[in-house]
Formats: C-alpha cells, structure tokens, sequence
C-alpha cells in the first residue's frame, strides 16, 4: 500500500456538520494524571492516535495497567507512588514532545535509570530546556550531543523545590515542572509566560495544593507536594489545532458552511479563531459550555466574500503556535501583505515549520520574506495553482502534511504528498473527513 496521497482536483462547495478526533493535549494529560490516581479512572472519545497510544505504552512500563476499546479507555492508578520502577526500562515517546517532556517531571524520583527515545524527529528536539529545571529538583540526566535523546534519567529520593521561569511559553516545560514539584519538598514557585494551561486546570478540578495567579503577561504558579490524586472520569472534547485545518477549508472554498462539534476552545489556544476573526473568516461560536474547567462550543464556520491581511499580534502567538502553518495558507489568499514575527519557536516543533511554511508557499506561488523567527507573505486574493508539487522529507511531521492536503484541495494543481502515516501521531481520522466532505 501507498503511503502517499495524490490529489489532482480542488474541493467543491459543502455544507455540513462534522466532529474531529479527541484533544491530543487533553488526552495525554489525562492519561498521566490517571497513572498517578488511586483507582479506577475512565475516558470517553480518547484520542487514538500514536502519541496518545505512547503515553499509555509509558505507563505499562511503570507498572500500570489500561483497558482500551474504539469508545472507552480505562486505567487503574495505584496512586502518586505506585510506578514499578524496574530496572532497565526504556520508554518511548515516539513523536511526543507532550510526553517525552511531561513524563521526565513524574520520573524524577526514580531510583533506577530509566531511558526515554523517541522518533527521529523527536530525537533532534531540545530536551536541555526541561533537563535543566528538572536537574535543580534532584534529579540527574545524560542526553545525547547535551540536548537530545535518546536520554537517561536517575531520580533522587530528596526531591527539593526549585524556583523557576519559563520564559519561551512552552507549556510542555511549564507541566513538567508543575508534575516535578508535586513530587518535592518544599513549595515550587514558578513564574511562566503564558501558555497552554490544561496542566493546571486538571490540578484545579482534582483540587490539587496548586495556586494560579494571573498576571499581564505571564502566570505565577506555586506547587506543594502532592499526596494523593482522586481518579478522573473525563469525556475529552475535540481538539481545536485539529479543527484548524477544517476551519480553514471552509474559509478557502467558496460557498461553503461547515459546524464542529465539541470543541476545546479553551482561552490559551484559541489563537488560530481570533486571527481568522481578524483576516475576515466568519466564525460563530455556538452552543458554549465549561467542562471540568475547560470552555468548549460549537464552531460555526462561513466562507468570506474576501479575505484581509494581517500584522499578527504577538501576544497571540503562544494560542495559535500549531496552527501558524495553516493560518499562512490564509495570509496566501488575503489581499495585501501579512505579517508574522516572534516565531522562532515554530523551528522547535516536529519539523522546522517556519521554513516548511514559507517553503509550502514558494511552491504555490506565493512571495515571502523571511529571517529566523518572522515571515512576510505577500498574498494574492485570485491564487490558484496548476503546478505539478511533490512534498516529502519533512521529518514526517503530521502539520505539513495535513497543511498539505489543504492547500491542494483549495488551490488546485497537481500534489503528491508522501508520508501520509504521519497523521497517525494526532489525527489518524484526518483523510476520513476530507473524503466525506468530497462527497457532496
């Protein structure tokens, strides 16, 4: 079987309501937290995919043990001590920065050497930006070339706080942080600059000893050790950065209307809505509700009459950094010149994607300018493609992929894109929904 996608012929106009795979972030947090749980916890439409499927691999090789159908997935915590730390244990976090980077805070108190590696993408991932907080607990580390994995970890059993700032808004090393004081004397006190906040609404509702206080621009978060876990019953929502590519679908092909349903559109990672607001996307958010902590709603999406650039705000960057690849598609098809900056982090994901987005543009016909952390895309309102395009050698990074797929389906010209197997990562149902929306 081939493991690539041709696409030849552009989408036509569809009117339809549709529902995508459970949040990825949601899921693997909700995975960790139930390892530390005492009983029995259950969650409805997990997301299913390789990352998610890693994190439940990780934590049967600490001893705990899962059930897991198409509907429900079942684990059975033994509480915040109850890992089997083994010896000569390997876990693999596959494509995961999410869990090779959150599972190193729980792991800091292992007494045996435990080694983490990943996926080829994964293993060329600065992992020194959490090895280093991680370290000041107690906790010690060997990594390949000083960075990357795959890496070792020996835990101490004289865990002590630590202050720390996490200045670049990774909310990977803000959780990982957040998981290591809750196994440490003492308060942890951070200070972070704003991101995804899952981690921290999890603690709220098991009303965990962790105190948010919000400020401006950044968090200021205290974390006291944690003693026991109650386990969580959850029904995860669809994921947001997966509804992206289809809300951007919608903006791009005339005449169409499409309804997501259940979507997470929590405040830090709405990012990608309130840019499209700006640019003309009509987006309508319906059916609003709070679960757990986290805001979820329907999203109505139409397709504009026209589309208008942008001077991305920066401030919205951290909300919208998995979907930048998917907002440039946009910026392509806006009249005038759009411009983003401040996104060097975009090169610390699965791929460089600053440069695979200006790169998916160039191929298209777009002028850009770029540096490092900034891209100007010089949009054209009447773009439309016949060129012959092939993408492969992206370090198979799910994104590029699906980003991919959007383009061609909204552009037109003729696309071969290969690894189509990346999905499997984040969105295993992706090309199931293209499909049933091709069928109009």
């Amino acid at each position: 079987m081939t493991n690539s996608v041709t696409i030849k012929t552009k989408i036509k106009k569809f009117n339809k309501s549709i529902t995508v795979s459970g949040d990825k972030s949601i899921s693997i947090r909700w995975v960790l937290f139930s390892s530390l749980a005492n009983g029995k916890s259950v969650a409805k439409n997990l997301l299913l995919s390789e990352d998610v499927l890693a994190a439940i691999n990780a934590i049967k090789k600490l001893g705990i043990k899962s059930k897991i159908n198409k509907k429900v997935c079942i684990i059975y915590g033994r509480g915040i001590e109850g890992y089997n730390y083994k010896k000569n244990i390997t876990i693999d976090a596959k494509n995961s920065g999410t869990l090779g980077r959150l599972i190193l805070g729980i792991l800091i108190n292992t007494p045996e050497k435990i080694r983490l590696i990943g996926d080829k993408s994964l293993s060329k991932r600065d992992f020194k930006r959490i090895t280093d907080p991680l370290s000041k607990f107690g906790a010690k580390f060997k990594l390949n070339k000083g960075k990357g994995l795959p890496l070792i970890i020996k835990g101490s059993s004289n865990l002590k706080s630590i202050r720390y700032e996490e200045k670049r808004g990774s909310a990977q090393c803000k959780s990982s942080v957040i998981f290591g004081g809750m196994r440490s004397t003492g308060t942890t006190k951070i200070k972070a600059k704003k991101s995804r906040n899952h981690t921290e609404l999890f603690c709220k509702h098991l009303n965990l000893p962790i105190i948010v206080k919000s400020k401006k621009k950044y968090d200021e978060i205290t974390v006291k050790k944690i003693k026991k876990i109650n386990p969580l019953n959850y029904n995860i929502p669809s994921d947001i950065s997966s509804s992206a590519f289809f809300i951007v679908l919608t903006a791009l092909t005339k005449e169409s209307e499409l309804v997501i349903k259940n979507v997470n559109i929590n405040p830090s990672r709405v990012g990608v809505i309130t840019i499209l607001k700006k640019m003309g996307v009509k987006i309508i958010l319906k059916n609003k509700k709070v679960y757990k902590g986290e805001k979820i709603a329907d999203i109505k999406v139409k397709s504009p009459n026209s589309l208008k650039a942008i001077k991305s705000p920066v401030k919205l960057n951290s909300g919208a950094i998995d979907e930048f690849l998917i907002i440039f598609l946009v910026a392509a098809k806006a009249k005038g010149i759009s411009y983003f900056r401040n996104l060097g982090e975009l090169n610390q994901k699965e791929s460089p994607r600053l440069k695979w987005g200006e790169n998916i543009l160039n191929k298209i016909g777009i002028k850009t300018k770029s540096t490092n952390s900034s891209i100007k895309i010089y949009g054209n309102p009447n773009l439309q493609t016949n060129k012959k395009i092939e993408i492969k050698n992206y370090l198979k990074d799910h994104r590029v992929f699906m980003t991919c797929v959007i383009a061609a389906l909204s552009f037109g010209g003729q696309w071969k894109i290969h690894d189509k197997d990346s999905i499997k990562t984040s969105f295993p149902t992706f090309l199931n929904i293209i499909n049933d929306l091709r069928k109009q």
